[in-house]
């Protein structure tokens, strides 16, 4: 599946730091902030999910759920949540065949000649009818949440 406007996601799975499934269905009839970001613990990612926890009562006040996504395991989030103080949701993507792979977003990356697979920073808005409303790719951290927020009002 490729990112499109107006399409629905798949019914994957996903786990909650405490071990609990997790399901974009679970947000049905309410907007959804999906953003994707590589590795917890890490500057960028760090500073993208205080800036989203920031907002998340300007998120909640629009009738807009938040959850953050990466491939790091439950447990690596429970710790990462404490340590920031953040509010916005997280969970854990499957190491293989999971939502980012199906939205194409775990990606092939190069950085020093080097080439791995990770994910690639990306946001979804997702509009109270299930279906994906904007995209964001290859996000840049600053500013980006009060964007989103911004586009989460407008929706």
């Amino acid at each position: 599946m490729t990112l499109t406007i107006g399409e629905s996601l798949p019914p994957i799975t996903l786990v909650s730091p405490d071990g609990e499934p997790v399901k974009t269905s679970d947000f049905a009839g309410q907007k959804l902030v999906l953003f994707f970001y590589p590795k917890d613990d890490t500057p960028g990612c760090t500073t993208e999910n205080k800036d989203f926890s920031t907002l998340s009562a300007q998120f909640a006040e629009a009738g807009t759920a938040l959850l953050g996504i990466s491939k790091d395991p439950p447990q690596k989030h429970h710790r990462f949540i404490e340590k920031h103080g953040l509010k916005a949701p997280l969970a854990t993507d499957a190491e293989t065949a999971g939502l980012s792979d199906a939205l194409g977003i775990w990606t092939e990356k190069s950085m020093y000649g080097r080439t791995y697979m990770g994910m690639e920073r990306t946001t979804l808005l997702i509009g109270a009818d299930g279906r994906i409303a904007q995209i964001w790719r290859k996000v840049k951290v600053k500013d980006h949440a009060k964007e989103v927020l911004a586009a989460a009002k407008a929706l």
